[in-house]
């Protein structure tokens, strides 16, 4: 089970390099933006991104993790066709969807929450749509290939892209949000150039009706699950605009982006749990190793919770070379929804976890269940909180959509694919990490807080997981010597 750990840790170690490499090159531009854009045109584009994620699902209908399931096993067809019939699937759909916004661009302004003058804004998305959804079964293609070295690099190379442009289009140029959206275009154009050699070498024009079948029942229900999906993590953005206002939205999105932190040991977990657990899944022991999978991922999620929510306001006001701080100060208002916002991601990510017995036993069919409910919850708690609360209102909706989501999987997951949890350990370690965090919010309360303290905590919370059993010092040293 060690070995299988250790290739799980070291694809993930690559992927991580290259996502936290690449997010933080991205990361770059929030004091940019907060420090050179006023928050109700950062919400502009704020907004439009939101429409960006939910109009994704349409574009890729699914298809992404059809690839992953049929070229995993080659229950039908060759490789060429598993790679093949996705691709010109999602080549064909996102070009029709893209010509019908770009076309129309001017007259859809408005279900956009935007102002008609940015109708050119809509046409840039357009294309961004197109090449960010063509590229997807190409990437995924190195990653069920062991090639996260070659996938690192053209990630790093699309965001290193993207920032350069920003800086340019905005401090040279001075297009304003406008850059934003061509330096994505070019990035991903130049993304889907990379990747070309990928779709020669892979492509073929045969027609296979039994694989085009078995791709659509498995991958269609990701469309209402995707959309479902993404309304949990984006919905938040048109509602708050829609009652709080373009501020609100872009004081929102600065802070929520602090998430980035959980959101990049999330993603880059990702990217290799789904190859790992879809290969391993015949293994005698793969069970249990799912299971110490959970453990290990919740207790490292857990430990970046407390220490991000113990510092994240002095990580958001670091002065930086130039004028500015890290997060432009019209922005602080809002630096209370970060901790939630973490712990909303550490809940995504023991979603992500469970996904494998859905995968495994090809249970596809709940998902839409499972993320439509969440996905209502949501929308429902955004109209109940927001007035209340404002931005925490809107933070706090998405909390309890994601444990929604997470409660839902546990329940079909363990259902047809039952794995034995260590569900006493991740309680008492998710437990112990809000403790230590109410402590924190009770001295922030009564007295002055200072970096004393907040160490304190953290060696506190590392204590409790000795003291509970949780880790011992023998695998500790074990898992370093490996």
């Amino acid at each position: 089970m060690i070995e299988k750990l250790k290739s799980l840790s070291k694809d993930t170690l690559i992927y991580g390099t290259s996502t936290i490499i690449g997010r933080f090159l991205n990361f770059f531009l929030v004091p940019l933006y907060t420090n050179l854009f006023l928050p109700n045109e950062f919400g502009v584009v704020a907004n439009v991104y939101a429409y960006i994620a939910m109009l994704n699902v349409f574009f890729t209908i699914g298809l992404e993790s059809g690839y992953f399931k049929f070229a995993s096993t080659l229950e039908v067809g060759d490789n060429k066709d598993n790679f093949s019939h996705p691709f010109w699937g999602i080549v064909i759909n996102s070009f029709i969807l893209s010509g019908i916004l770009f076309i129309f661009s001017k007259d859809l302004t408005y279900l956009f929450q935007i102002d008609e003058k940015y109708n050119d804004l809509l046409q840039y998305t357009s294309l961004i749509l197109f090449f960010d959804a063509i590229v997807t079964v190409p990437f995924a293609f190195l990653r069920l290939n062991h090639k996260p070295g070659k996938f690192a690099f053209i990630r790093i190379v699309n965001i290193t892209i993207n920032v350069l442009c920003n800086v340019i289009f905005i401090l040279v140029f001075k297009l304003g949000i406008k850059s934003v959206f061509i330096s994505n275009l070019i990035a991903s154009a130049i993304t889907f150039i990379l990747l070309s050699p990928v779709v020669f070498k892979n492509i073929s024009f045969k027609f296979n009706k039994k694989l085009l079948n078995e791709l659509l029942r498995f991958s269609l229900p990701y469309i209402p699950a995707g959309i479902s999906s993404n309304i949990v993590q984006v919905i938040n953005r048109p509602i708050l605009n829609a009652l709080k206002g373009e501020y609100a939205v872009g004081v929102f999105q600065a802070n929520y982006r602090l998430g980035i932190f959980m959101m990049l040991f999330v993603s880059m977990f990702e990217f290799a749990w789904r190859p790992f657990f879809l290969q391993n899944a015949k293994e005698v022991d793969a069970k249990q190793i799912f299971s110490k999978v959970m453990t290990l991922f919740v207790l490292i999620g857990s430990f970046l919770f407390i220490m991000l929510s113990l510092f994240i306001d002095d990580i958001a006001r670091l002065k930086l070379p130039f004028r500015g701080n890290l997060i432009g100060s019209k922005y602080w208002g809002g630096l209370e929804i970060v901790p939630v916002i973490l712990f909303a991601y550490l809940l995504y990510g023991i979603y992500i976890n469970l996904m494998a017995g859905i995968y495994i036993e090809k249970k596809t069919k709940y998902l839409p269940l499972i993320t439509g409910v969440a996905a209502f919850i949501n929308i429902i708690c955004n109209f109940l909180l927001i007035p209340s609360f404002d931005l925490m209102g809107a933070a706090i909706a998405t909390l309890i959509s994601y444990f929604v989501m997470m409660a839902g999987i546990y329940y079909y997951s363990q259902k047809y694919y039952k794995i034995n949890y260590e569900v006493k350990k991740i309680l008492i370690i998710l437990f112990t990490a809000v403790a230590a965090y109410t402590v924190f919010l009770l001295f922030f309360k009564f007295v002055f807080v200072n970096i004393l303290i907040k160490i304190l905590l953290v060696v506190f919370f590392i204590i409790l997981i000795f003291a509970f059993n949780i880790l011992d010092l023998k695998t500790v040293r074990k898992i370093l010597k490996r």
